[in-house]
């Protein structure tokens, strides 16, 4: 299993509850083809560097997981399949991008245990 991280930008014309359906979608593909969620995040409602299908905004939300590689492909499937997604992203990390990201994730926890 290799480490993956995704970043798919949604369009802005969704209601939350839309959003998070569509968010569940791609997770529950995940899982169901065996990939191990590490991380989720949702950026929430971001302006976009440039304008795509006259929209100057967008919900992004990042999913850092372990997979195999067969099934990039799926996910990367359907997000072009879904007319809710404008942008994708998903790339495979290398071993140091690894141990970045679950640095990122260990200061993130701590930061949120110090609010509490």
């Amino acid at each position: 299993m290799n480490n993956y991280e995704t970043v798919f930008i949604l369009t802005p014309v969704l209601s939350e509850p839309q959003m998070k359906e569509a968010v569940e979608k791609f997770t529950d593909l995940l899982r169901k083809e065996g990939a191990e969620i590490v991380n989720e995040e949702n950026w929430g409602l971001k302006k976009l560097a440039y304008p795509i299908d006259k929209k100057s905004t967008g919900f992004y939300h990042f999913v850092e997981f372990k997979a195999e590689p067969q099934t990039i492909a799926l996910l990367e499937t359907n997000y072009r399949r879904d007319e809710r997604v404008i942008r994708f992203l998903t790339f495979r990390q290398d071993k140091f991008a690894a141990e970045y990201a679950a640095k990122r994730r260990g200061l993130k926890q701590q930061s949120n245990k110090e609010q509490n």
